[in-house]
């Protein structure tokens, strides 16, 4: 499950399909449903919990930053290539469908990431993909990520930041922002967004993503139209992480496809003109026996990166030291204090390293990457 490379890193395995050898359950703290509902008696409906924070013991051993990582480059098969290499737009359209199906990954009940800190990083190699990270904005809490394969000529670029609300028997996380996908050699940029996370607490406990998910290519007028599904109110039903929707050309006004499925089982597109379905994404074969990051050089790794920065509490979480856990968490959220602080009584404005931040006049977020190209990380996995 867990692989310390050395004192100050620690690094765990991404979270896959259910029944994985690291499931869930090496997570999950005693009489969670009784403890969650304790978090929130002092909550009401409708309250904002963009603020609202955790202790250790409803946290797993990540920060948010490396769940936004994970969903790009921890992947069993390479959808991100097939992205690039399909000959026609509409096939390279419904690739690009797939590999945004497997950045949705299966969230666990009553447990969350780390929160990032201003300015924590995460960066990691998976073949010549290079993925980078940043927290560019604590509140709100942005997060930047940019993504290049100089030998696929591909370029992700993803600004989001989460609205939390309690709605008094579920909590509903908008994932707000933009991603893009550049398919340079094509000259084409897929635009797309996030489902939002709905965590259920009563009457029956449970987490799933849903709302609808658009992906648009302005350059070729080829549109998905996604809807994520949860199971009914009571956690009875058939349509438990079911997903369906078109594949639309915008230009001719007409449903190309069909997609019908469960995201976390397998995805079918039937054709509307001749009826001939096939699979298109295949969860089993993505998102399972996922690896454990490794470090390359130990030296290398900058120490704001996250699995630095967490390392103490990830440890202490993974031997269930919760005394220990408490005052690592403490620690670095004390720390980042005082640097606030003292930041403003300099008179000081934090600037991302990584990124160019900025707002539009309706409040909209977006991020643009300082470099052309993602360096190679010392992380690295397979």
């Amino acid at each position: 499950m867990m692989q310390e490379v050395t004192k100050n890193i620690v690094l765990t395995k991404p979270f896959s399909l259910r029944g994985d050898s690291d499931s869930e359950e090496n997570y999950t703290a005693p009489n969670l449903l009784q403890r969650i509902l304790s978090l929130f008696k002092n909550v009401r409906p409708g309250s904002d919990l963009t603020r609202f924070q955790l202790p250790p013991l409803f946290n797993f051993p990540k920060s948010q930053l490396q769940c936004y990582g994970e969903s790009v480059y921890s992947t069993a098969s390479d959808l991100l290539s097939k992205c690039n290499t399909e000959q026609s737009p509409i096939e390279r359209l419904i690739s690009v469908v797939a590999w945004s199906i497997s950045t949705t990954r299966p969230p666990m009940f009553g447990l969350a990431p780390y929160n990032p800190i201003l300015g924590e990083t995460h960066h990691v190699s998976k073949g010549n993909l290079n993925v980078l990270l940043e927290q560019v904005s604590h509140h709100p809490a942005v997060s930047a990520l940019h993504a290049t394969d100089e030998k696929e000529n591909i370029e992700i670029i993803w600004c989001q930041y989460p609205f939390a609300k309690f709605n008094g028997t579920s909590v509903e996380a908008q994932v707000q922002g933009k991603r893009k996908l550049k398919l340079l050699n094509h000259g084409e940029t897929y635009e797309m967004n996030s489902p939002n996370l709905f965590i259920r607490i009563l009457p029956v406990p449970g987490t799933d993503w849903v709302g609808n998910v658009n992906i648009r290519c302005k350059e070729t007028g080829l549109v998905a139209e996604l809807c994520y599904i949860s199971q009914s109110f009571f956690g009875f039903g058939g349509n438990r992480r079911f997903i369906k929707g078109n594949i639309i050309d915008s230009l001719k006004s007409k449903i190309l496809y069909k997609v019908n499925g469960h995201w976390d089982s397998t995805v079918t597109l039937k054709d509307t003109n001749n009826g001939e379905e096939r699979i298109i994404y295949d969860a089993k074969k993505v998102i399972s026996r996922l690896q454990t990051p490794s470090v390359n050089n130990a030296e290398s790794v900058c120490q704001t990166e996250s699995a630095i920065i967490w390392s103490e509490l990830s440890q202490a979480i993974i031997n269930k030291d919760w005394e220990k856990a408490r005052e690592a968490k403490k620690i670095v959220e004390e720390k980042q204090r005082e640097i606030a602080k003292e930041r403003e009584s300099k008179g000081e404005t934090w600037i991302p390293k990584h990124f160019i931040l900025s707002q539009s006049k309706e409040g909209d977020w977006d991020c643009l990457p300082i470099q052309k190209l993602v360096p190679p990380s010392p992380i690295v996995t397979l």
